[in-house]
């Protein structure tokens, strides 16, 4: 049986922002099965990430024992859930200039400037995109929490481009589930170092954190996660560089950085992955989220947004084009 949150019984618990609370009995069709999986069978309208914080943060426990997302659940096993409130949102909302390419009562899609971080963290509780969208926008989708409301994928702070931030909890789950299935369209642009061979090909490899730099990721670690980038030329620049695009399949940390260096090509400006020094002034990697493509919450129709190429992009194009 398929449970829906929004039809349960609210149980006040202030102290424990407790909203709701379910004993479920583990039928025999779901024996062997791991938790997370059985629970997000059981509520549709709740992520398996959602699912697995609340597991590891002690609000879902099996037989009155706390386990892991991975426990395998037996026939008659009792699984205790209790559903957490959204905490109150406590960001300071700033009158902070955005570029919004498209909005509606579900969502924004915002084109990022370089050196501006998506949302609050350790070093940057101010001049982020939440900041800035808690000024413009009353409400956010609060799956996330206090400090990544609306947030349903993000780009690094030097990376620039369009990003889609959510406004009720609904579109979130939508967005979501595309990310995790991998059906949201993503194309970024790119200048790499050196003459790609080919003018097009798939780079595949598991990302997962360094093993020794924890602010790094790396190829082909243990643990790693399944990668995959398409990437094509679009034009080639003098005698060094070369423009190209790379499309996602998968979304992990770093992605396209990891990827073009392990075959030789970093990104220019990329001094994580590539040399510590590049021959012109930049704020790290000319990486551009171009293109994203999803479809809506609302319409069901698959909707497309471009951003525009920031202004250093565009004219570092042309330099290095006049330089050939």
């Amino acid at each position: 049986m398929e449970i829906n949150v929004k039809d349960t019984v609210e149980k006040t618990d202030v102290n424990n922002e407790i909203s709701d609370v379910f004993d479920l009995c583990v039928e025999d069709e779901y024996d062997n099965c791991r938790l997370d999986k059985f629970l997000t069978d059981k509520f549709s309208d709740m992520s398996r990430s959602y699912i697995q914080k609340q597991i590891k943060d002690g609000f879902i426990n099996v037989n009155n024992k706390k386990v892991k997302s991975s426990f395998k659940l037996q026939h008659n096993d009792n699984v205790h859930v209790e559903i957490c409130k959204p905490k109150e949102i406590e960001i300071v909302p700033e009158n902070i200039p955005l570029d919004i390419i498209y909005e509606d009562s579900d969502v924004i899609l915002i084109n990022k400037p370089k050196q501006m971080v998506v949302h609050p963290a350790p070093g940057h509780y101010s001049g982020t995109i939440v900041n800035a969208l808690m000024y413009h926008c009353k409400d956010l989708s609060g799956i996330n929490g206090e400090l990544r409301p609306g947030i349903v994928h993000r780009i690094d702070q030097d990376t620039t481009g369009v990003i889609v931030v959510c406004k009720n909890d609904t579109a979130h789950r939508f967005l979501a589930e595309q990310l995790k299935e991998h059906s949201i369209t993503r194309t970024y642009h790119a200048i790499v170092c050196g003459h790609l061979k080919q003018s097009e090909g798939t780079i595949e490899g598991c990302i997962g954190r360094h093993p020794t730099d924890r602010k790094k990721m790396a190829i082909n670690v243990k643990n790693g996660k399944p990668a995959i980038t398409h990437y094509r030329v679009l034009d080639t620049l003098n005698n060094k560089y070369t423009y190209i695009e790379c499309k996602l399949e998968t979304g992990r940390t770093h992605q396209i950085r990891v990827h073009m260096a392990s075959i030789g090509h970093p990104i220019l400006g990329d001094s994580v992955y590539g040399p510590s020094k590049y021959p012109f002034k930049l704020t790290g990697q000319t990486l551009h989220a171009k293109t994203l493509g999803f479809i809506h919450p609302t319409t069901g129709k698959y909707v497309e947004f471009d951003a525009k190429l920031p202004d250093y992009f565009e004219e570092l194009l042309r330099k290095l084009k006049n330089n050939t």
